[in-house]
């Protein structure tokens, strides 16, 4: 199964143990994964879009209205697209990363389930049989 593939079914299904660990790992790692998208993935990525800094991208629906003093009298409206990608990203990357710890932690489930049981102790028929045996090759 390729990993997108296995990542897709992970993401989708409804297992209350996973999303448990998600919450508990997005929420210890999630400050650690804002700060490597605020300030090392976007810089980059906003400087190859022209100098674009996400944070500051908006879709204004309607301006401040201000009095003649400079004051705001109505606060306007925008769409904070550039927040919302940033959002994106964050839970891309911290979903990708407990993804990856929950297929190494099943990973090693099914290896410790595939090793060989040991093989069961020889009955007292057998151990006896096993003397008859040795007595008869001594003679």
């Amino acid at each position: 199964m390729s990993l997108m593939k296995e990542f897709k079914t992970f993401a989708m299904k409804g297992n209350v143990v996973d999303m448990a660990v998600g919450i508990i790992i997005g929420g210890a790692f999630g400050k650690i994964v804002a700060s490597f998208v605020n300030d090392v993935l976007m810089p980059p990525i906003g400087v190859l879009l022209g100098g674009t800094d996400f944070k500051v991208l908006k879709f204004v629906l309607r301006d401040d209205v201000l009095n003649d003093a400079g004051e705001v009298v109505t606060k306007g409206a925008s769409i904070m697209y550039g927040n919302f990608i940033q959002t994106t990203v964050d839970f891309l990357i911290i979903a990708f990363a407990i993804f990856m710890m929950i297929k190494a932690m099943n990973s090693m489930k099914r290896k410790e389930e595939a090793k060989p049981a040991a093989p069961p102790a020889p009955s007292k028929e057998e151990l006896l049989l096993t003397e008859i045996r040795d007595l008869l090759k001594q003679k």
